[in-house]
């Protein structure tokens, strides 16, 4: 079974601000001549490192719910220009949405057990994704996602 990363998504109010995010931020290495793919900087780097390439994925809490994932690709540690050691996390831009799953707020990154992670929304409820964000949160509040 995979392993997994889980992170608090700082910033985007929706999965559909995240995936604008990854646009334009592809769009702006593009256009600046730099090798086109979408990665997450942090300060740790991960120790099971061989355990999140096989397979996992770095979940995404957007507004205290786990609501996405993207696919690890890669662990890449560097040290920064202060001398301050970081990890570039690679990710497949493509987001995954999942089911939510309430998460309380956490600093850094966690690892997430296979076995923990929420499911990602199949063919038969593909419609929860089309469903707007502010209802989508009206719903989990109610605790009826």
């Amino acid at each position: 079974m995979a392993l997994n990363l889980i992170k608090l998504c700082v910033g985007c109010d929706s999965v559909e601000d995240l995936e604008e995010w990854i646009s334009f931020r592809l769009d702006e290495r593009r256009r600046a001549g730099e090798p086109v793919e979408q990665y997450h900087t942090t300060r740790m780097t991960p120790t099971r490192g061989a355990e999140l390439l096989d397979g996992g994925s770095l979940y995404w809490v957007i507004k205290g719910n786990v609501q996405c994932r993207q696919q690890l690709l890669e662990i890449r540690p560097f040290v920064d220009e202060q001398g301050i050691s970081r990890c570039k996390l690679v990710l497949d831009p493509k987001v995954i949405r999942t089911d939510w799953q309430p998460r309380r707020a956490f600093q850094g990154w966690r690892y997430l057990k296979a076995e923990d992670a929420p499911a990602d929304l199949g063919a038969g409820r593909a419609g929860l994704a089309e469903m707007p964000a502010k209802l989508r949160q009206e719903l989990a509040d109610l605790g009826l996602l």
